[in-house]
C-alpha cells in the first residue's frame, strides 16, 4: 500500500480495483487543515483521465503490475507480436495499446512491456529510432529563419514536422516518446 506522501508523477496506483498512472501531481497545504495531494490520473486500460484529491491519511493500492523485457517479432492482423527475451514466450499487443508507437517499431527491436494481471497495458520503445523520410516538399531557398518546419511523411505513413534543410530520402532520428524530429542522421 502506498500513502499519499508517496505520490509522484509516473507512479502506478490502484483505485477501486483498477490500475492508474499519475500524470500530474500538486501538493497543497492550505492555511489550516491538513495537506492535500491533487493528482491527474490516467486509467491504464482505457486511457481515460480524471482529477483525484488525496488526503495525508489516505491509503492507495499497489497494482499487480510488472515489466518484461521483450523483442518485437512481427505483426499479425491488428496485433503486434513480441517475444520474451529469456523464455521466448509470445505476447500479443493490440494497436490501441501501442498508439503512435506502431510507426516506430522495427524487427528485433528491444522493448519493455508493462503487464497488469497478465494483460499488456503499455509498451516502451527505445527513446530514439532512425527512420527514412518517404516524402517531403523541398525547402524554400533563402528561408533561413530559425525553427521553420515543413511537413514530412515516413515510408510507413507517419506524418510529422521537420526542419527545412531535411530532404526526401534522408534518415532522421525521432523521439518515440513525443513522435517529434530530433536530428538528421544521414543525407540521401
Amino acid at each position: 500500500m502506498y500513502e499519499a506522501s508517496d505520490l509522484r508523477k509516473g507512479l502506478k496506483i490502484e483505485l477501486d480495483g483498477e490500475p492508474y498512472i499519475v500524470t500530474e501531481f500538486d501538493f497543497c497545504k492550505p492555511g489550516k487543515g491538513q495537506a492535500l495531494y491533487r493528482c491527474r490520473i490516467k486509467h491504464l486500460l482505457n486511457g481515460s483521465t480524471m482529477e483525484k484529491t488525496f488526503r495525508v491519511v489516505d491509503k492507495i493500492g499497489t497494482p499487480d503490475i510488472y515489466q518484461r523485457e521483450v523483442i518485437y517479432s512481427y505483426q499479425e492482423g491488428d496485433h503486434y507480436v513480441f517475444s520474451d527475451a529469456k523464455t521466448f514466450e509470445e505476447i500479443r499487443v493490440t494497436a490501441q495499446v501501442l498508439g503512435h508507437s506502431i510507426y516506430f517499431l522495427d524487427d528485433s527491436m528491444p522493448c519493455t512491456i508493462v503487464l497488469y494481471r497478465e494483460k499488456p497495458v503499455e509498451v516502451t520503445l527505445p527513446i530514439f529510432v532512425e527512420k527514412k523520410i518517404g516524402f517531403t516538399e523541398p525547402g524554400a531557398r533563402g528561408d533561413t529563419a530559425t525553427n521553420v518546419t515543413k511537413p514530412a511523411t515516413l515510408e510507413n505513413g507517419y506524418e510529422f514536422r521537420i526542419p527545412l534543410f531535411v530532404n526526401q530520402g534522408d534518415t532522421v532520428r525521432i523521439d518515440t516518446r513525443t513522435g517529434e524530429y530530433n536530428e538528421r542522421v544521414s543525407k540521401a
